[in-house]
């Protein structure tokens, strides 16, 4: 594909170059993934510095549509998933409910000492074990949330369960608790390198870090959640109506 720009035009390059990104990432060859071309040959292509097309597509990253990954190249953003506080649903149910497609990356299971904060939490004796749920999961192309999870051993889960089932179906159908409210603290964050490398991001990349407190009918908590989000993936919408 040609690629130009008017130098005798009177709008800066700067912004010439970032419109015909806008426009060239709507080409179907590169929303299905394709790498832009690096920005040593499309700096020479559109005859500008390499710091005047960095100023475009940092531009479009910064407005999601772009992701960069050091080492790989720039290529354009997935659609942003979203997350409805007002209508609290498990992730699997809420991934299934807007018809986005979930791979399950990582799954690990291990019975732990937990810290102070989940003991607090639990109102269980220091030292007692607790079962953890670590997974890693996200579209087809790349994953984009780390979940780890704490339960309460009241709960009953063995960790021999099938865990690529959605959580809280588990807990109802075959231990009939049902998850019935959810407590939640969103922060914003640098992601750790354990974390970074997991979604694929460099260490350091601004990350949304949510807490949640699962309780079930009797208000009883069940479990402990952290969930590590990438920030280019991830909307969490909060909707509130005026009584």
């Amino acid at each position: 594909m040609k690629l130009s720009l008017d130098h005798t035009n009177h709008i800066p390059l700067y912004l010439q170059a970032e419109q015909l990104l806008r426009d060239l990432i709507k080409d179907p060859e590169y929303v299905n993934g394709k790498l832009l071309p690096n920005e040593v040959d499309l700096a020479r292509q559109l005859a500008i510095s390499r710091t005047t097309l960095r100023q475009a597509i940092n531009k479009l990253v910064y407005d999601g549509l772009l992701i960069r990954k050091k080492g790989i190249g720039t290529r354009v953003a997935g659609i942003t998933v979203s997350s409805k506080s007002n209508n609290w649903l498990s992730f699997s149910q809420e991934m299934h409910a807007r018809g986005i497609p979930i791979k399950n990356y990582e799954l690990h299971i291990s019975w732990v000492i937990p810290e102070d904060a989940i003991v607090n939490f639990f109102q269980i004796p220091p030292g007692k074990k607790v079962l953890k749920l670590e997974r890693l999961r996200g579209r087809p192309e790349n994953p984009f949330v780390y979940f780890v999870s704490y339960f309460h051993p009241r709960v009953g889960l063995t960790g021999e369960e099938d865990f690529n089932n959605p959580l809280y179906e588990i807990l109802e159908k075959k231990y009939h608790i049902i998850a019935n409210l959810s407590k939640e603290e969103i922060s914003a964050k640098a992601a750790s390198k354990i974390i970074a490398d997991k979604l694929e991001i460099a260490a350091g990349d601004p990350i949304l870090f949510r807490k949640r407190f699962v309780y079930d009918q009797g208000d009883r908590p069940i479990e402990y959640n952290l969930g590590y989000y990438r920030a280019d993936s991830f909307v969490y919408t909060v909707e509130s109506r005026r009584e």
